[in-house]
């Protein structure tokens, strides 16, 4: 077997990085999608961890300069700098996620705040 190339190796690396992003992403917005849920079926608790889980991730970004940690990891290995990357998400998703995900972030933090308020009130 004849060693790997450096274009190889960097394809590799920037291949397995999109790869974890990805499932860090996926991670990420099924606990956005799941507040709401939790607090509809009156899982306050649940919904509360998945809200401070999901601020741990803003406060990184924001500590971060808004960017995603593996965003510079996989700069290192491509030129390639269209909003999608570093992430096996289409274009239109890459380029509005925070927008999209934030704004149902929000949302469905609210909606458990509102709903936990009724059921302890």
């Amino acid at each position: 077997m004849q060693p790997q190339r450096p274009t190889e190796i960097r394809s590799c690396a920037l291949t397995a990085i999109k790869a974890a992003h990805t499932l860090v992403w996926a991670f990420f917005a099924g606990c956005i999608i799941a507040i709401p849920v939790a607090s509809w079926l009156g899982e306050h608790r649940a919904a509360a961890w998945l809200t401070a889980i999901v601020f741990v991730e803003v406060a990184i970004l924001g500590l971060n300069k808004m960017r995603c940690p593996l965003t510079g990891w996989a700069g290192r290995y491509t030129d390639d700098r269209r909003d999608n990357f570093d992430i096996y998400l289409p274009l239109w998703l890459a380029r509005h996620n925070k927008t999209v995900f934030g704004a149902l972030y929000v949302a469905g933090a609210a909606f458990a705040l509102v709903r936990w308020l009724r059921a302890s009130g």
